[in-house]
């Protein structure tokens, strides 16, 4: 969507087709039973010195995305091969998170 649609002047237009497209993929989840993993880029916000906030990032897709996803995770690297997945928003999860590892022999506990 990026070198489609470039400049906040195409704003509106890339949203309406992503929102088309996401619709698509909800009426094959729904048809077909199946789970749709979308993934979205995040930015780091800079207005207003929000440099001393940990953590302050912000997804590319907008609400466009989020309105769309049932269920959004947030996904980090840590130190080595370990990552933090935390539930974002989910209608029927509560907020939590884990640590696993990715090496050679797959998704593990995390390494310390």
């Amino acid at each position: 969507y990026r070198t489609d649609y470039t400049g906040r002047g195409e704003l509106a237009p890339r949203q309406q087709h992503m929102a088309k497209f996401l619709r698509r993929l909800q009426r094959l989840a729904d048809e077909f039973g199946i789970a749709i993993v979308i993934t979205n880029q995040v930015i780091a916000k800079v207005e207003g010195g929000v440099y001393c906030i940990p953590d302050s990032k912000k997804p590319v897709g907008g609400n466009v995305i989020a309105h769309a996803s049932q269920t959004r995770l947030y996904l980090k690297k840590n130190k080595g091969n370990n990552r933090t997945c935390k539930i974002y928003d989910s209608p029927n999860l509560p907020s939590n998170e884990c640590v696993f590892s990715i090496s050679e022999l797959g998704i593990g506990d995390p390494i310390d």
